[in-house]
């Protein structure tokens, strides 16, 4: 696993992103980018090089599920790894989250064992 890739973790909720970054610090990444809403993250991966993306998916001005959407038809950006980190545990959400194109679905709450699984297996895909 190359810990040098760089992490961009979108959240409405300042208290998750750093929940996150802590998660991803022990996991020893050490590059990480953080946006607050799905317009930002969009704007900061126009500037950014980012190897994988971890997204809330209630947020104002641009849902996560809709950033999923703007990135997997982006030519640009379509193949980066994104994970979806939310409440949203509906059978539906996950549903139109991988007919979107999610690499990994994860409920809060989550364990930093959880989230390191589904990174490893959306950086092997």
């Amino acid at each position: 696993m190359n810990k040098d890739k760089i992490i961009l973790v979108v959240d409405d909720f300042s208290t998750m992103r750093k929940i996150i970054r802590g998660i991803l610090k022990e996991l020893k990444y050490n590059t990480i980018l953080e946006a607050d809403d799905g317009t930002t993250a969009w704007e900061m991966l126009q500037k950014h090089r980012v190897d994988l993306i971890i997204s809330d998916w209630n947020m104002p001005a641009m849902s996560g599920i809709k950033f999923l959407r703007t990135v997997r038809s982006s030519e640009e950006f379509y193949d980066i790894p994104f994970i979806m980190v939310t409440a949203e545990g509906l059978k539906e959400n996950v549903v139109e989250a991988i007919q979107a194109g999610v690499s990994g679905y994860i409920v809060k709450p989550f364990t930093a064992a959880t989230l390191e699984a589904k990174m490893d297996d959306a950086f092997s895909k």
